[in-house]
């Protein structure tokens, strides 16, 4: 049963993880063409077109997908208790959602700036994948670099941004309940 617990937790969260950055992609105007764009979009589409003719996007933010993305946060709080053998509580999954929700697009954030990181250190001239990082992370992180400028060549705001985020995640763990079980 536990691996049937790992495999469905790691379907939800990367399909929760591709939609994430597909709105995310949106709001940042990220190359459309850039391969990696190309195949976040092709994947959920077949999830995302249906519903769009009948929920429009708010102010650049699409809320289709958004809510395709909410739902399958709600969906893995409800699915995988029931195989085992918990009670249908669908209250709970709905306010576990947004949780787990907000708390995924932090983790993304966290791995999408450590990648670019580490490709930073070993990637020599363009790449398609690094432009994408770079235009996915750029928003959280220029508001550092106007505080921190690059010392010596050396960009301290992913530094920077990896304690912000574990302060936030450590402070919202310690104000809501429900965030240390997710």
């Amino acid at each position: 049963m536990a691996a049937i617990n790992y495999l469905l937790g790691f379907f939800f969260d990367a399909l929760l993880m591709l939609l994430v950055v597909r709105v995310w992609l949106q709001l940042v105007r990220a190359d459309f063409y850039n391969p990696l764009s190309q195949f976040v979009v092709k994947i959920t589409n077949p999830l995302v077109i249906p519903l769009r003719r009948i929920i429009p996007g708010v102010g650049g933010i699409d809320m289709a997908t958004l809510l395709i993305a909410y739902l399958v946060a709600v969906l893995k709080f409800i699915v995988i208790p029931m195989l085992n053998g918990g009670p249908f509580d669908p209250l709970s999954a709905l306010f576990i959602g947004v949780l787990y929700l907000i708390k995924q697009t932090g983790f993304l954030l966290f791995v999408l700036m450590l990648v670019m990181a580490v490709m930073s250190w070993v990637v020599q001239g363009y790449n398609p994948t690094h432009v994408i990082l770079h235009q996915l992370t750029d928003p959280f992180l220029r508001p550092i670099r106007k505080i921190i400028p690059a010392i010596g060549g050396l960009d301290l705001s992913v530094l920077v941004a990896f304690l912000l985020l574990n302060v936030i995640n450590i402070t919202l763990s310690g104000l809501i309940p429900y965030w240390a079980m997710l």
